[in-house]
């Protein structure tokens, strides 16, 4: 490895692990914004979020995909899917952090990558390794215990891994970058929550104007929080292996399971340790088949560019041997009678 690709490779592990820290560490944001409520927290989320997005697009100069989502209705129409599915994730998240259900929302984060598994069955057909099988049922295990600890399923957890993976199966269809799509979602989402930012404030029920300069400039900071961990996410995917971003991917859940614990102090009885335990256990399986297969598939792709520059050196040395002998050197075709050469 040069020294500029291992420069390049440093700096988007820190950008990966700068991304899915923060996405860890929001949940001590959230509570700032009290007492504003989960919707209007989130209102604001999608307005300030397009204002940071697009100064984000006037830097870096990103336009050309405008025009070209524009003449693809397809698109728009996945792309207002994907705003709709990522409002509902959104929304969620805010009010069960502010409601005291840290644990269980990291949980959704936990089962999402499995959640993404059976959503490849089930929609697209793909056929499942073994060991991803495995981890599939060891997840339900998991969602059966947790379903006895908590007296009923765990639908925050369920309803958040879901919504996710829909939201990363649409985003594969649609095929933008993270800042472009986040734009366009957001562009989706601005007038309904604009429109309902000013009916909260007609009603004098907005705290946005209400509670002081501090809470407005934390509500603006929405969109600085929604903003900033997906710049870093883009800065990482680019330069690091998609190996390396599956399993940065399990820092944010982390981070928000130690807080929901540590800081938040939410109870933690035996039924719900031993439902997590068996996650972690169905995420480790998952873990060790993707790093298998992935160093199964390096170790082939390897092999066959090997393979390739020895038989391109052997055919540009036969044919400087042949150039050197002449035409006399080429061997006569073996007599009928000759037997053939065995391979």
């Amino acid at each position: 490895m040069t020294g500029k690709s291992a420069a390049e490779g440093r700096t988007g592990l820190l950008n990966g692990i700068a991304a899915y820290g923060m996405w860890g560490l929001v949940p001590l944001f959230w509570p700032l914004l009290e007492p504003a409520g989960a919707v209007e927290i989130l209102a604001h989320r999608m307005v300030w979020s397009l204002f940071f997005v697009v100064a984000a697009l006037l830097v870096v100069r990103r336009w050309a995909w405008l025009g070209e989502l524009v003449r693809q209705p397809r698109k728009l129409a996945l792309i207002t899917v994907a705003a709709s599915v990522i409002t509902v994730n959104w929304g969620l998240y805010i009010w069960s952090v502010n409601s005291g259900h840290v644990v269980e929302a990291s949980l959704g984060y936990f089962i999402n990558p499995l959640v993404t598994i059976a959503l490849g069955v089930l929609l697209l057909k793909e056929r499942l390794r073994p060991a991803q099988w495995a981890a599939v049922g060891v997840a339900a295990a998991a969602v059966l215990v947790l379903t006895v600890g908590y007296g009923r399923p765990p639908w925050i957890s369920l309803c958040l891994a879901c919504s996710f993976a829909v939201y990363g199966l649409v985003k594969k269809k649609v095929n933008l970058g993270g800042v472009e799509s986040l734009a366009a979602e957001t562009a989706i989402q601005f007038l309904p929550a604009l429109g309902f930012l000013v009916w909260l404030g007609s009603r004098g029920e907005s705290t946005f104007t209400g509670e002081g300069t501090g809470h407005a400039l934390l509500l603006a900071a929405t969109g600085l929080v929604t903003a900033i961990p997906l710049i870093c996410f883009g800065a990482a995917a680019i330069r690091v292996p998609l190996s390396t971003l599956g399993l940065l991917q399990y820092l944010a859940p982390v981070f928000q399971f130690l807080l929901g614990v540590l800081y938040f102090k939410e109870a933690m009885p035996p039924e719900r340790w031993a439902g997590f335990a068996l996650v972690w256990v169905a995420l480790t399986l998952l873990t060790w088949d993707a790093l298998r297969t992935a160093r199964r598939a390096a170790l082939a792709l390897a092999a066959g560019r090997s393979g390739a520059r020895q038989a391109a050196a052997s055919a540009t040395t036969a044919d400087a041997v042949g150039g050197d002998r002449g035409p006399e050197a080429v061997a006569a075709a073996p007599e009928p009678d000759a037997p053939a050469a065995r391979p």
